[in-house]
């Protein structure tokens, strides 16, 4: 991919190898004052409410390596690339696209969809609307699942930016409102369905990053789809419990997903992306 000395996002907050502390209070001071409400035979539980908290700075525990650095970089680029397209896209569609934000973290984050660790991989979180990587999780992309190059990696982050677009449009709420309303394996079909669709707006993404910024050199399709289908519900189950049950899938085969990314590279069309009627569930 085509990306050095290219535009980076602003919308990256990089908060990899660092951590916070939530204190409450003066330190010592305060727990020398719980003890003495506690003696005199008061509530200290009152006395910690009533104090006011909060975090310490953030502090850098780990260091940051240049390959670190160097795809940090790449990942504000693809990012960069993703708000050029989403924006014209839905400026076309007479709407306004809401860049959302991407944060870089080490091992382990807070969100608003609670708490996230480099064990998940990238995650998308609808009530907070950000992006979370673990940069981590491509190295373990080429070493465990054998999906390398860069192009994979773009791949990843733009399905889920593809996560956010469904946010935007009100389908991820449709989608949570029938959980409970179905069974477990009818509302995995709906999981399928949506992860299928984020992977079809990863396409759609290439194809008019492509067309708007030159982006692609030889052998990227290829690592995306390759990605792709590293990542199908098929392969990981084989790979892990030795079996494939696919009432259990969540995020489609490696063949849908496959499938659902070419199309959204073939077409460039955000509307011809319905993976709910194409697997009957309108």
């Amino acid at each position: 991919m085509r990306w050095m000395g290219r535009r980076q996002s602003d919308n990256v907050e990089d908060v990899r190898g660092t951590t916070s502390r939530r204190v409450v209070g003066g330190g010592i001071g305060t727990l020398i004052l719980v003890l003495l409400v506690w003696l005199l035979g008061g509530d200290p539980q009152q006395l910690l409410e009533s104090m006011p908290q909060s975090n310490t700075a953030t502090v850098q525990t780990q260091p940051r390596s240049a390959e670190e650095n160097q795809m940090a970089q790449f990942v504000g680029v693809v990012l960069g690339d993703t708000e050029d397209v989403w924006n014209t896209l839905f400026q076309k569609a007479g709407q306004t696209y809401r860049e959302p934000k991407l944060v870089l973290y080490t091992d382990a984050i807070q969100s608003a969809c609670g708490y996230g660790s480099a064990a998940t991989g990238p995650f998308y979180c609808p009530p907070d609307q950000k992006v979370y990587i673990d940069l981590s999780f491509f190295q373990e992309l080429r070493t465990e699942f054998g999906a390398s190059g860069d192009f994979a990696i773009a791949y990843v982050i733009a399905h889920e930016i593809g996560h956010h677009v469904q946010n935007l449009l009100g389908i991820t709420g449709q989608i949570d409102r029938m959980r409970g309303r179905v069974s477990q394996a009818k509302y995995n079909q709906y999981s399928v369905a949506l992860e299928l669709q984020a992977d079809f707006f990863a396409g759609v993404w290439a194809h008019h990053a492509e067309r708007m910024n030159k982006i692609l050199e030889a052998g990227d399709i290829e690592e995306a789809l390759n990605a792709a289908s590293a990542v199908g519900d098929d392969r990981i189950q084989r790979r892990t419990q030795g079996y494939v049950v696919p009432d259990a899938f969540t995020h489609g085969s490696s063949r849908q997903r496959q499938y659902w990314f070419s199309k959204g590279f073939q077409t460039g069309d955000p509307n011809q992306g319905d993976t709910f009627a194409e697997m009957g569930l309108n």
